[in-house]
């Protein structure tokens, strides 16, 4: 491959001089040449051939675009948010009836290059046409898709790469429902991107200032949906993140000042309050992973404070930790999505119809269980808020929640999609209504409805292919997957990449498949399985170069 034929190709449409070479060399081109030299997969050509570009360049899909922010045609930077905001911007202008002149909101996090890559996304909305609703300063993702159906936009964008490594960056994009873009819509998109590649500008344009307006309105619905006058104390962490403002922000608008204050209910670790790009006390800025509360729980120790409260760093995931005793019990996501939906529940006040929470098809049955004795319905749905977000929208008033285990939680009132400031009000409002922390209330609901358990784990991939040939090895033989498990056996299989499922009638499985829907699972049985009754979900991460796997 002729690098510096690519390096020509990379010059002719970049402008921003920080990402032609990632160098100081005075020669431009040689310095672009060598860099695609040892990076060949950043600078794959640059062409409207789509057989061509699948597999190099940067690939959109339902979750927009993430990946690690630097010069390349398969990478984050300017170039590739211009030319994506082109093509979305001519997708609507096709698709959508009257969207000449619409608004197109975005926002933007914490993380290095996010407010200029969204002043380079406003720039292009604004050159096809549209307002720009705009937000000044950085915003939890959850704002955004608030926004979209708070002012009836065309459109959402968030410059977010959620809790992914530092050096990543993504652009996440809502239709005018207010929910992440699903299939086939991503394909359409990416098809427009690849026909508007050259970019039309580079100048950030002036914009007005939403962020406040939407904030205030945002607190409004909060307190619609929480109103209590005093929450328990608790140790909270952004995570090096943008949660802080709105969580706080949130509990100056629900809580009455004359029983207590924000102040006095929320304890911040103060080496992780403000955003900080390089989230330098986390090896990994996911609440999660391994370590990544330890300075809440050593605050909270100190201060004899038993609750803790953590939003990753887009405040889109909540993540919740109580002090038993002399240990600290962090929850699962499926401990607190059973916990969030029995209380919801627990608050309806029109029983009129049989209320319906969502799940996700690697979620825990246990809320499911507490629904059949209870009064409600659990549909699942595949993984991720485009589905839960689009179902409870198809639904309507009839779904009142929605949650995957990924410490993602909906309240539909608010957003149609997972909202970490959201859900951890309702948390709070939960344990003030019940007069106890969650863990008491959760061994309740095991002593009443069955102990359920989950066990978690993943594999980091080098990349696709490999996890489309670890998928195709289990699709060969995925009774080998439960015979490593206590010697089981496998006596139901659903494949979501080709469609079936040897628990149904007609073989077929009911959840929507393609072969990118990399998903399967396994029921497992057999007198000699330590799982008997157990399933076994094997899929592939949508957002990170991980095949995830999960017992439960």
């Amino acid at each position: 491959m002729d690098v510096f034929k690519l390096a020509d190709e990379w010059l002719k449409v970049d402008r921003i001089p920080d990402s032609q070479a990632g160098s100081q060399q005075v020669n431009r081109r040689t310095g672009i040449a060598a860099r695609i030299k040892y990076s060949l997969p950043q600078f794959p050509p640059l062409t409207s051939n789509k057989e061509s570009n699948a597999g190099k360049g940067i690939k959109f899909g339902t979750a927009g675009l993430r990946a690690r922010a630097e010069a390349g045609f398969s990478r984050m930077n300017c170039l590739t948010v211009i030319q994506t905001s082109q093509g979305l911007a001519q997708h609507i202008l096709d698709t959508k009836a009257d969207s000449a002149g619409a608004s197109i909101v975005v926002g933007f996090d914490g993380r290095r290059d996010s407010r200029r890559f969204a002043e380079k996304a406003a720039a292009a909305f604004i050159a096809y046409g549209f307002d720009v609703i705009w937000f000044d300063d950085f915003v939890h993702t959850p704002l955004v898709p608030f926004a979209v159906r708070t002012k009836g936009a065309a459109a959402g964008i968030m410059i977010t790469a959620s809790h992914n490594p530092k050096d990543d960056n993504g652009y996440k994009v809502y239709g005018p429902n207010g929910c992440q873009i699903n299939t086939p819509e991503d394909e359409a998109i990416a098809s427009s991107i690849l026909r508007n590649l050259v970019p039309k500008i580079w100048e950030e344009p002036v914009l007005k200032d939403y962020r406040i307006d939407m904030m205030s309105k945002y607190f409004v619905s909060l307190k619609a949906s929480v109103n209590v006058a005093t929450f328990p104390r608790f140790v909270y962490t952004p995570m090096h993140g943008v949660g802080l403002p709105y969580i706080y922000g949130a509990l100056e608008a629900i809580m009455d000042p004359r029983v207590s204050t924000a102040a006095e209910t929320l304890i911040v670790v103060p080496s992780q309050a403000a955003p900080d790009p390089d989230f330098p006390t986390v090896a990994y800025p996911n609440p999660e992973e391994d370590g990544a509360l330890d300075l809440a729980k050593s605050q909270a120790s100190s201060l004899g404070v038993d609750l803790i409260i953590a939003n990753d760093p887009d405040a889109d995931r909540l993540a919740v930790a109580q002090r038993v005793e002399s240990r600290w019990h962090q929850f699962k996501g499926d401990e607190i999505g059973t916990l969030l939906g029995y209380f919801l529940f627990q608050s309806i006040r029109d029983g009129s119809q049989r209320p319906v929470m969502l799940t996700s098809a690697v979620s825990s049955e246990m809320l499911a269980a507490i629904g059949k004795s209870e009064g409600f319905d659990v549909e699942e749905t595949l993984t991720g808020f485009k589905w839960i977000g689009n179902r409870a929208l198809q639904l309507g008033d009839q779904a009142i929640y929605g949650y995957e285990e990924a410490l993602g939680y909906m309240l539909p009132d608010i957003v149609h999609d997972k909202d970490g400031v959201a859900a951890a009000l309702t948390l709070l409002k939960a344990c003030s209504t019940w007069k106890k922390l969650p863990f008491e209330v959760m061994q309740e609901l095991y002593a009443h409805h069955g102990y359920f358990d989950t066990a978690n784990t993943y594999f980091k991939t080098p990349d696709a292919q490999t996890t489309m040939q670890t998928f195709e090895t289990i699709r060969a033989d995925p009774f080998a997957v439960a015979r490593s498990l206590g010697g089981s056996t496998t006596c139901r299989v659903r494949d979501l990449v080709g469609g079936t499922d040897t628990g149904m009638d007609d073989g077929k499985a009911t959840l929507p498949s393609s072969p990118e829907n990399l998903v399967i699972t396994l029921w497992l049985s057999g007198h000699a399985s330590l799982f008997e009754g157990a399933r076994c979900t094997i899929r592939a991460s949508g957002t990170e170069p991980k095949i995830k796997c999960k017992l439960f």
